[in-house]
Protein backbone atom coordinates (compact mmCIF):
# COMPACT_ATOMS: atom_id res chain seq x y z
CA UNK A 1 0.00 0.00 0.00
CA UNK A 2 3.28 2.11 0.57
CA UNK A 3 3.57 3.16 -3.53
CA UNK A 4 1.10 4.20 -5.70
CA UNK A 5 -2.27 5.97 -6.53
CA UNK A 6 -4.66 6.15 -3.47
CA UNK A 7 -7.91 4.67 -3.75
CA UNK A 8 -10.50 6.48 -2.03
CA UNK A 9 -14.18 5.23 -3.05
CA UNK A 10 -14.20 4.81 -6.53
CA UNK A 11 -11.70 7.64 -7.22
CA UNK A 12 -7.89 7.27 -7.41
CA UNK A 13 -5.64 10.03 -5.84
CA UNK A 14 -2.33 9.91 -8.44
CA UNK A 15 0.86 10.05 -5.94
CA UNK A 16 1.29 13.48 -7.79
CA UNK A 17 -1.41 15.06 -5.61
CA UNK A 18 -0.12 13.98 -2.18
CA UNK A 19 2.45 15.60 -0.93
CA UNK A 20 4.74 13.57 1.26
CA UNK A 21 7.77 14.84 3.96
CA UNK A 22 9.65 13.17 6.32
CA UNK A 23 11.35 14.09 9.55
CA UNK A 24 12.70 12.78 12.60
CA UNK A 25 10.19 11.09 15.27
CA UNK A 26 11.84 11.78 18.68
CA UNK A 27 11.16 10.10 21.66
CA UNK A 28 12.40 7.07 22.93
CA UNK A 29 15.05 5.19 20.30
CA UNK A 30 18.12 6.51 21.19
CA UNK A 31 20.32 7.56 18.27
CA UNK A 32 18.52 5.85 15.76
CA UNK A 33 15.10 8.03 16.76
CA UNK A 34 17.20 11.12 16.18
CA UNK A 35 18.99 10.49 13.28
CA UNK A 36 16.64 8.98 10.65
CA UNK A 37 13.72 10.46 9.57
CA UNK A 38 10.83 8.24 10.34
CA UNK A 39 8.50 10.32 10.74
CA UNK A 40 5.89 10.95 8.11
CA UNK A 41 3.82 13.64 7.25
CA UNK A 42 0.96 13.66 4.07
CA UNK A 43 -0.90 16.92 2.40
CA UNK A 44 -3.59 16.43 0.00
CA UNK A 45 -4.88 19.74 -1.37
CA UNK A 46 -8.12 19.07 -1.83
CA UNK A 47 -8.91 22.27 -4.39
CA UNK A 48 -6.09 21.06 -6.36
CA UNK A 49 -6.90 17.74 -7.61
CA UNK A 50 -8.18 16.89 -10.85
CA UNK A 51 -9.39 13.85 -10.09
CA UNK A 52 -12.18 14.61 -7.52
CA UNK A 53 -15.21 15.98 -9.06
CA UNK A 54 -16.57 19.52 -7.71
CA UNK A 55 -18.89 18.46 -5.21
CA UNK A 56 -17.68 15.70 -3.89
CA UNK A 57 -14.32 18.63 -2.97
CA UNK A 58 -17.37 20.76 -1.46
CA UNK A 59 -18.66 18.18 0.77
CA UNK A 60 -14.56 17.36 2.07
CA UNK A 61 -13.90 20.98 2.20
CA UNK A 62 -17.04 21.78 4.20
CA UNK A 63 -15.90 18.65 6.52
CA UNK A 64 -12.19 18.32 6.62
CA UNK A 65 -11.06 21.63 5.02
CA UNK A 66 -9.12 22.90 1.75
CA UNK A 67 -5.75 21.09 3.00
CA UNK A 68 -5.86 17.75 4.60
CA UNK A 69 -2.52 16.73 6.59
CA UNK A 70 -1.94 13.51 8.33
CA UNK A 71 1.09 12.48 10.27
CA UNK A 72 2.41 8.75 11.59
CA UNK A 73 5.43 8.71 13.73
CA UNK A 74 4.26 5.26 16.01
CA UNK A 75 6.73 2.74 14.33
CA UNK A 76 10.22 2.81 14.02
CA UNK A 77 10.67 2.16 10.46
CA UNK A 78 9.59 4.71 8.02
CA UNK A 79 7.85 2.31 5.59
CA UNK A 80 5.82 0.95 8.33
CA UNK A 81 4.42 4.77 8.92
CA UNK A 82 4.13 5.68 5.49
CA UNK A 83 1.37 2.66 5.27
CA UNK A 84 -0.23 4.23 8.62
CA UNK A 85 -0.13 7.81 7.42
CA UNK A 86 -1.56 6.82 4.01
CA UNK A 87 -4.34 4.61 5.98
CA UNK A 88 -5.54 7.53 7.79
CA UNK A 89 -5.34 9.75 5.00
CA UNK A 90 -7.68 7.39 2.91
CA UNK A 91 -10.06 7.09 6.26
CA UNK A 92 -10.65 10.77 6.27
CA UNK A 93 -11.22 10.94 3.13
CA UNK A 94 -13.74 8.68 2.88
CA UNK A 95 -15.34 10.31 6.30
CA UNK A 96 -14.94 13.51 5.09
CA UNK A 97 -17.15 12.40 1.57
CA UNK A 98 -19.58 9.91 2.42
CA UNK A 99 -22.99 10.93 1.66
CA UNK A 100 -25.24 12.11 4.93
CA UNK A 101 -28.00 9.87 5.23
CA UNK A 102 -31.31 11.00 4.24
CA UNK A 103 -33.57 11.55 7.75
CA UNK A 104 -36.57 9.20 7.22
CA UNK A 105 -39.45 10.94 9.27
CA UNK A 106 -41.44 8.79 11.50
CA UNK A 107 -44.53 8.47 13.60
CA UNK A 108 -44.99 8.07 17.33
CA UNK A 109 -46.74 4.58 18.15
CA UNK A 110 -49.61 4.16 19.47
CA UNK A 111 -48.08 2.76 23.13
CA UNK A 112 -45.46 5.70 22.62
CA UNK A 113 -48.54 8.38 22.26
CA UNK A 114 -50.29 6.35 25.25
CA UNK A 115 -46.99 6.91 27.48
CA UNK A 116 -46.24 10.53 26.93
CA UNK A 117 -49.97 11.15 27.54
CA UNK A 118 -49.83 9.21 30.92
CA UNK A 119 -47.13 10.98 32.12
CA UNK A 120 -48.43 14.22 31.26
CA UNK A 121 -51.03 13.25 33.58
CA UNK A 122 -49.23 12.26 36.02
CA UNK A 123 -47.42 15.36 36.58
CA UNK A 124 -50.56 17.63 36.17
CA UNK A 125 -51.51 15.66 39.00
CA UNK A 126 -48.46 16.08 41.18
CA UNK A 127 -48.44 19.80 40.64
CA UNK A 128 -52.17 19.76 41.31
CA UNK A 129 -51.78 18.08 44.70
CA UNK A 130 -49.20 20.69 45.57
CA UNK A 131 -51.12 23.77 45.39
CA UNK A 132 -52.81 25.20 48.15
CA UNK A 133 -56.18 24.05 49.12
CA UNK A 134 -59.25 26.00 48.49
CA UNK A 135 -61.87 26.34 51.07
CA UNK A 136 -64.29 23.76 50.61
CA UNK A 137 -62.09 21.29 49.51
CA UNK A 138 -60.60 19.90 53.02
CA UNK A 139 -64.58 18.59 53.90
Amino acid sequence: MTDGPLVVGRWTIPESEIEESFRTSGGPGGQHANRTETAVRLRFDVTASSTLPDEVKQRIISRAGEVIEVQASEERSQLRNRETARRRLVERLEAAMARPRRRRRTKPTPGARERRLAAKRERAETKRRRRKPKPGDWT
